[in-house]
């Protein structure tokens, strides 16, 4: 996804934190908050997960970021490779943080679970 997506957008920031890290499947926590804090700008970041133990820990890398960061980091439920791509493009026109999100919803898998 991501290699594709600098071919589409080379000016964006995109960052990946699949695996764990002694190399299993898997997602980790501080890799994750690592790949945050790599591409966080003002306009925010999207966080894109594949599965929901992969969601649990977006959620964690995001609560233990700072509090002036954590308010601009959200996740998006979506097709990872359809709404990672989707959410490049409309970064590189100039869409804000929460446009892109409500774009790439549009692919929603109800990966995330349910809250009010």
């Amino acid at each position: 996804i991501k290699e594709l997506s600098m071919q589409m957008a080379p000016e964006a920031k995109v960052a990946t934190a699949g695996g764990t890290k002694d190399n299993r499947i898997g997602t980790d926590m501080e890799k994750i908050t690592e790949c945050i804090k790599e591409v966080y700008s003002e306009d925010g970041v999207l966080v894109l997960f594949d599965l929901g133990s992969a969601y649990m820990n977006a959620e964690m890398a995001i609560e233990f970021l700072d509090e002036e960061l954590r308010d601009k980091v959200i996740i998006a439920d979506t097709a990872i490779v359809e709404g990672g791509l989707t959410a490049i493009v409309e970064a590189s026109m100039g869409r804000n943080l929460q446009e892109i999100k409500d774009s790439v919803e549009v692919m929603k898998l109800n990966k995330m679970p349910y809250r009010d």
